[in-house]
């Protein structure tokens, strides 16, 4: 029975792998729901460990087969440890940078996520050699140093990231340091290459930050719509809401039906974590056809409050609007979007109906 399963496994090696990638992602998705809670930490630093852990044993190993002695036997578990820590780390932050993202602003980064992501399975042999482990490593340390370094300070901006991408540095230089301890002459063959690699890294996350393609983890949008009036009763939000299509879940723009001088209400739900206070802005934008751009209309800024399970609530209207396609972006004071609410405006024929709706 024993060596049926195991001739099976490795008949279908690959689509067992395939399988259980999108399984472990789909897992992930369900399971982290919040990014400052002990688990989860726990969770990533333990991946963060094995990596770290199974590329300084192979290190080890390669060190002493150049010196004249065999490879164990068991040396073949290292890569797929490697692999495996390294694969959950891109699932998380596939799920945790996608629920921040806007596609439209972040792709470029969650691009590059998605081909790690999936090229761990591909390149999974490569684990072994002591430049690809460290560079991705590099690539997981400083993404999760971007997340992290937020909670411990309570707040969001360009000192913390700066600050992320100097403890990420220095804990890998710490760490390259063992590695060449234990296995001087391996590390000399490689250390141009985990140079090359890892500044290409730290120069390729700071233009996806100064550029507004990171998604501003651990800030995130958690619920977001456009009505025709919101209002506070007590502890819950109150809203009327036109009837929408199903396709609006999906991304579509919401249609809103408006009378001359009617207003329009714009609620989000922010979540933020634990002690983390910061501010966000709703930025009402209108497409100009003519000049084929968005023209923002106005801009209001309230603070919000971390730590609420479904988000900071919150809620901006305009008079000023008029017919056509508009957004509100939902960013930080530095630009930064959040989340983004998409609808366009027609005029009204007569009654437009509407429903009572409970928000968050």
């Amino acid at each position: 029975m024993i060596k049926r399963t195991f001739a099976f496994i490795a008949r279908h090696e690959r689509s067992l792998s395939a399988l259980s990638m999108i399984g472990g992602f789909a897992f992930d998705n369900y399971a982290f729901r919040r990014i400052d809670l002990p688990n989860t930490q726990l969770v990533f630093i333990a991946y963060l460990s094995v990596a770290a852990v199974s590329m300084l044993i192979m290190h080890v190993l390669a060190e002493r087969v150049a010196n004249g002695k065999e490879w164990p036997r068991w040396r073949a578990i290292l890569p797929f440890a490697t692999q495996f820590a390294l694969g959950g780390l891109w699932s998380a932050f596939l799920v945790f940078y996608s629920r921040s993202a806007v596609l439209t602003a972040s792709w470029p980064f969650l691009l590059v996520l998605a081909a790690i992501f999936l090229g761990n399975e591909i390149f999974k042999h490569y684990h072994s050699r002591l430049a690809f482990a460290a560079v991705l490593f590099f690539f997981a340390l400083y993404s999760y140093a971007v997340v992290t370094v937020p909670l411990l300070t309570h707040s969001v901006g360009v000192l913390n990231f700066l600050l992320a991408g100097g403890v990420a540095l220095l804990i890998f230089v710490m760490l390259m340091r063992v590695v060449a301890g234990l296995g001087p002459q391996e590390w000399r063959a490689s250390r141009v290459q985990v140079g090359i690699g890892t500044a290409l890294v730290y120069a390729l996350m700071n233009i996806f930050y100064f550029a507004g393609v990171l998604p501003p983890l651990p800030v995130a949008l958690s619920a977001g719509g456009v009505y025709h009036m919101v209002a506070k009763q007590g502890a819950i939000y109150k809203a009327l809401a036109e009837p929408q299509s199903w396709s609006v879940r999906f991304g579509t723009p919401a249609v809103m039906h408006l009378k001359p001088g009617e207003p329009l209400y714009v609620y989000s739900a922010v979540f933020a974590p634990v002690k983390l206070n910061t501010k966000v802005q709703h930025r009402w934008q209108r497409y100009d056809p003519t000049r084929h751009s968005w023209r923002t209309v106005s801009t209001v800024t309230y603070a919000i409050a971390g730590g609420r399970d479904g988000g900071y609530r919150g809620y901006t209207l305009s008079h000023k609007i008029t017919p056509g396609a508009w957004r509100v972006d939902v960013d930080l004071p530095n630009g930064h979007i959040i989340g983004r609410i998409r609808f366009d405006v027609v005029p009204a024929n007569g009654h437009v109906e509407t429903g009572n709706r409970t928000l968050g």
